[in-house]
């Protein structure tokens, strides 16, 4: 069986971290992606994904995302069904992210400027989460013109 979500979009608020009982990290955010196509008064139409990243991509996604950044997103389409305060059975669609990549420009993406004074390198600052698997680490740069963008 075939369980694979490939979105991009851009950040509806900043993502959230938390903590399970266990001790692993986990991020959530939402996700607004343009269907790309408008309603009849001419309105982009918009869908708000509910994504969730677990343990080194949770930590990825809290440090260099934020609200309004393009990323694009691809893991897993998970349901799951929680009893709501009224009492009602409810169910929830959610994406886990297997990787969160960004897109763009530096300009369009502000948690990827750089910190390092002019002509300096920037040693030590993370580089983008190119398809960031499970158990990866950050790569490390040694100056932008290394980065591939």
């Amino acid at each position: 069986m075939l369980n694979v979500v490939a979105l991009q979009g851009r950040l509806a608020r900043d993502p959230e971290l938390r903590q399970t009982a266990t001790g692993k990290s986990v991020a959530t955010f939402t996700l607004a992606c343009d269907r790309g196509r408008k309603d009849a008064s001419g309105k982009s139409l918009t869908d708000w994904v509910p994504i969730i990243a677990w343990e080194s991509r949770a930590e990825f996604a809290y440090k260099w995302l934020t609200k309004g950044q393009m990323v694009a997103v691809d893991g897993r389409l998970q349901s799951r069904t929680y009893q709501a305060k009224d009492g009602t059975s409810r169910t929830v669609l959610e994406v886990v992210a297997g990787s969160i990549n960004f897109c763009g420009s530096k300009a369009d993406n502000p948690g990827q400027t750089s910190t390092a004074p002019a002509g300096q390198p920037n040693v030590g600052a993370p580089a983008p989460a190119y398809n960031q698997g499970p158990g990866d680490d950050f790569a490390l740069i040694e100056d932008e013109g290394d980065l591939p963008f």
